[in-house]
């Protein structure tokens, strides 16, 4: 008997018979079929370049094992990059429709993974340990390496020791205050100090400079400051000769030249960084600069082209050389040596490496009739670089170096940019005024490029940076380098005294620059720490506009607009709290000051709090504030934040209370900071910040309108760096004041209604 109910869809011989089922629920499903064929249609018309993304990939897995917090999570992004590999070779047969996107895929796969394996395996096999806790201590042991900052006032020592309680051979880095001339303090002596020593760092706040993970790839155990003399148990035998030249012409430039230009030629000259003021330095910095101080691939770059032009136009003058000769290749074996003992001069410095290899491969590729400049080329110096250096990946000068290296080849990669520079008849000025057009561009590129990096790491961009670098760049390369050079030839003869003056005086306009440009209202933009999550936005829009060609590289524009959003949302923390609970900033309270518990010499102390905050105003104590009430042992002040009040009460000296005193105040606040441990009995509404909190937590950075505290343990993760202290037997907490005045006063504060 027939059914009344209408089928979907007619039942003929060309339907099948679940087509209505067909019709009804699989069409809701998305046509993976459909997606791998635009995939590949897309990959195949768009000039892919598989090599480029797989050092991308690379650097990927490296950036996720750094990313992820313990060795569950590390297990994890291994094993899904090679699922995703091994699923891709299972899925699309080799002879299938979809050869580009197989290979992609089963390639990333396979490399994110290896990139992640590479980076744990060096960490487990070079990660130094670093010592448990704070110690004075005497130190017998040979010195490897002597850096001196005669700004500072001092000279910084790294030794080979031996742990006084673990017997395990390990290094230390010591800083010696006023040394004056100790020539016999050379590499490779064995020398006797004692020595306050503490673990190298952690970051301060969450986002700060991680000067703990540095130091775990680089094989120091502990850093600190030495007490009392310095014993020389035997002279040193090997300082080597590149170092004692070194040296040599750091003294001897700043002979020829005094003040901030003998400093900053020095620096060029030889990689001495250590004369140059600390006034002078935050002024390149916030000028945009800074990379002009510290050799780099702007330097090596200029002696190679030096070096090459040189060897070439000497050689064209002998015909029978000439002729004989490939004179090109010649020139650039010339310039690679060139800008190799440049780089060994300097003191090897790792972005000084990473600039040399960049630069070497340059020569090459002029060597083998290649492009100079292109993407393949920098992913290759990238690889070789990740190759020995993985950790390199998260570090400042590794992201900065190549971002400004990938921003100018992608923008004279364009199409639109290669047509308007190609040669054409035309007027000087016409010439010179497309040149300078470009220059100007190619800052503002690079400026761009680079910004997100320098908020990211130093929560601070400098604004004209791109304006000033269109006259300090052509300056340091066209003027203050030769001049430097030519100076030092003329030396040998007794005639370079013309020469460092008119180095001089490039150098004087240098830094004139930077303070003006340093000084100008809005030339620095500070912003709170921002998210990993919006920098890597910012990093993923940025390759894909690199690394692509034609319009498709414009989709690359949606990331980053994406992270410019969340950048924008960013806001800074009500209360940053260090690690050993001493130092509280409060924001929020004025637009121009950042109000601190404790008023700080160290520059270090400062530059965080600020940096953090966001803030480039001036830091107000506590004591000061007309909303605090302070006396010597806390601090207690309100805070309206979310539409609320918070009480915070900050321990800021070594005065005792009673114990029912401090505990009824902290019924009666909602946050307490404290360097010490609190007894049991004090129990804040909230958030109770002792230092038995802050021993496993690091710093803090706490938002009270949303209720949200970031710490630096977060970020840290089970890293081998983040080693915090074992849970000492906490001393009984003592109820008596050490005197009853010291209580009275402590009572007025913590007691108040």
């Amino acid at each position: 008997m027939a059914s009344d109910a209408t089928p979907l869809v007619p039942m003929g011989d060309e339907a099948p018979p679940s087509a209505a089922l067909q019709h009804k629920h699989w069409r809701k499903l998305p046509d993976l079929s459909s997606a791998l064929a635009r995939a590949e249609q897309f990959l195949s018309a768009s000039q892919f370049e598989l090599a480029n993304w797989l050092v991308v990939a690379f650097a990927a897995g490296i950036a996720a094992w750094f990313a992820a917090s313990n060795v569950w999570q590390w297990l994890g992004v291994i094993v899904a990059a090679l699922a995703l590999a091994l699923g891709a070779a299972a899925a699309l047969h080799p002879e299938g429709r979809y050869p580009f996107v197989r290979r992609s895929a089963i390639l990333a796969g396979l490399t994110v993974a290896v990139g992640c394996s590479f980076v744990w395996a060096k960490s487990s096999l070079v990660g130094t340990e670093p010592i448990a806790r704070p110690t004075v201590t005497w130190l017998t042991g040979r010195l490897l390496v002597r850096e001196e900052q005669p700004a500072e006032a001092r000279v910084r020592l790294r030794l080979a020791v031996r742990d006084a309680q673990t017997g395990r051979a390990m290094q230390v880095r010591v800083n010696l205050d006023n040394a004056g001339d100790r020539p016999e303090l050379a590499e490779g002596a064995v020398v006797r100090l004692r020595a306050r020593l503490v673990p190298p760092a952690p970051p301060m706040l969450p986002g700060g400079y991680d000067f703990a993970r540095a130091a775990w790839f680089s094989g120091i155990a502990a850093t600190g400051s030495v007490l009392g003399p310095v014993t020389v148990v035997s002279p040193g035998d090997q300082d080597s000769a590149l170092r004692r030249l070194q040296r040599s012409l750091s003294h001897h430039v700043r002979d020829q030249l005094q003040g901030s230009p003998g400093a900053l030629a020095a620096a060029f000259a030889s990689g001495d960084r250590g004369a140059i003021a600390p006034e002078d330095e935050d002024a390149m910095r916030d000028a945009g600069l800074t990379h002009l101080l510290s050799i780099s691939g702007l330097h090596v770059s200029a002696v190679i082209a030096a070096a090459y032009f040189i060897a070439l136009r000497l050689l064209a003058l002998f015909p029978w050389l000439a002729l004989r000769l490939r004179v090109p290749i010649v020139a650039a074996g010339a310039g690679a040596l060139a800008g190799i003992g440049y780089t060994l001069l300097t003191g090897a410095e790792v972005p000084t490496i990473r600039s040399c290899i960049a630069a070497v491969l340059v020569m090459l590729a002029l060597v083998l009739g290649r492009e100079p400049l292109s993407m393949r080329m920098i992913a290759v110096a990238a690889l070789l670089v990740l190759l020995v250096w993985p950790e390199a990946v998260v570090s400042p000068g590794f992201q900065m170096s190549f971002a400004s290296v990938i921003a100018i080849v992608a923008l004279h990669s364009a199409a639109p940019l290669r047509t308007y520079n190609a040669p054409r008849e035309e007027p000087l000025w016409s010439r010179w005024s497309r040149r300078l057009a470009m220059l100007l561009l190619t800052g503002v590129v690079i400026e761009l490029a680079l910004m997100p990096i320098g908020l990211f790491h130093f929560h601070r961009a400098g604004v004209y940076g791109a304006l000033a670098n269109v006259i300090a760049i052509p300056l340091t390369t066209l003027a203050s380098m030769p001049l430097i050079a030519l100076a030092l030839l003329f030396d040998a003869i007794g005639a370079g005294a013309p020469f460092w003056w008119l180095a001089g005086k490039s150098l004087e306009l240098l830094l004139a620059l930077a303070h003006w440009t340093a000084g100008m209202p809005g030339a620095v933009t500070m912003m709170p720490a921002m998210g990993e999550g919006a920098f890597a936005l910012f990093v993923a829009g940025g390759l894909w506009l690199a690394l692509w060609r034609g319009t498709v590289r414009l989709a690359g524009l949606a990331p980053a607009a994406l992270g410019l959003l969340l950048l924008l949302q960013v806001r800074a923390p009500d209360l940053l709290v260090s690690g050993d609970g001493r130092h509280v900033g409060i924001t929020g309270e004025s637009a121009e000051e950042l109000l601190v518990l404790r008023d700080s010499r160290s520059d270090y102390t400062r530059d965080n709090l600020t940096e953090s905050a966001g803030m480039a105003g001036e830091l107000r104590l506590l004591d000061d504030w007309p909303g605090a009430k302070c006396n010597p042992g806390y601090c207690a002040i309100t805070l309206n934040r979310g539409g609320r009040d918070w009480q915070v009460l900050l321990a800021r000296g070594k005065t005792m209370v009673p114990e029912r005193a401090l505990a009824a105040a902290c019924d009666r606040a909602d946050v307490v900071v404290s360097e010490r441990y609190l007894p049991w009995s004090c129990k804040p509404r909230w958030l109770k910040a002792d230092r038995a909190l802050l021993e496993r937590s690091g710093g803090l950075a706490i938002d009270l309108e949303h209720g949200t505290i970031e710490t630096v343990a977060q970020g840290e993760g089970a890293h081998g760096w983040w080693n915090p202290p074992e849970r000492l037997p906490r001393k009984s907490f003592t109820p008596q004041p050490s005197s009853t005045a010291d209580a009275d006063a402590a009572a007025a504060v913590i007691a108040r209604p």
